[in-house]
């Protein structure tokens, strides 16, 4: 059994890999987003995730926040908007052979922490691309969670969105850390759940909002999960 479960887990990371490759071949022949769309329904596919998606992307948002517990979850992401998103991601990501392409070609938001320099540089970067129109994506966590509970949110998208007053929306995955979790090597395809919450105009005078945020994500999260049969 357990080596059925390895050949599987090594099955979709095979495909995860074949899929970026895909994506880096088509990206310089069309017109961003769509490599990166393609892209990410091919893994879809490949891995065969359906998923539920619960209320819609509001139309004027500018910064997406949603937790993360899969290498997976970009590519669910990408595939129910087809807004251009711009994901901002740790620096030493886009210096990782290969993998670092798919964040460099559709010129990603690198951040790189504990520098003031850099920080300028994040919120140049962030601003030129709300000004192409495109919409700045994170993951607050800034790491994997366990799929259980979401883990302390970092304070650059709070930075971000209090500089530049933006809108935002939270979305909360579901389930995707079921599906595939490269910490434990497990692949189980099936079902997972994108719920799109309110989206709202930061009220930086507000000084619990980034708080109330995360409480607010994981109560839905919870809330979904209760739902969910084989998690009661």
């Amino acid at each position: 059994m357990k080596l059925f479960a390895r050949i599987k887990f090594y099955y979709a990371t095979a495909m995860i890999f074949a899929s970026m490759t895909f994506m880096i071949i088509i990206f310089p022949f069309l017109p961003r987003p769509y490599a990166q769309k393609i892209g990410a329904w091919v893994i879809r596919l490949l891995l065969f995730i359906p998923v539920t998606v619960k209320g819609k992307i509001d139309s004027d948002v500018q910064m997406l926040i949603l937790n993360h517990q899969s290498d997976v979850d970009i590519g669910v992401m990408e595939t129910i908007t087809k807004r251009d998103l711009a994901w901002v991601a740790k620096k030493e990501l886009f210096d990782v052979p290969f993998f670092g392409l798919m964040l460099k070609l559709p010129k990603d938001i690198a951040v790189e922490r504990d520098s003031k320099q850099a920080l300028v540089k994040l919120l140049k970067d962030a601003k030129d691309r709300l000004d192409d129109g495109r919409v700045i994506t994170i993951f607050p966590e800034g790491t994997r969670s366990n799929g259980e509970k979401m883990l302390p949110f970092k304070a650059g998208a709070k930075m971000l969105a209090n500089k530049y007053s933006l809108r935002v929306q939270p979305l909360v995955l579901i389930n995707t850390a079921h599906s595939y979790n490269s910490k434990t090597k497990q692949y189980n395809p099936g079902r997972v759940t994108a719920i799109y919450m309110d989206a709202f105009e930061v009220d930086k005078s507000d000084k619990e909002w980034y708080k109330n945020l995360k409480d607010s994500m994981q109560k839905v999260y919870d809330d979904e999960l209760a739902n969910i049969s084989s998690h009661r």
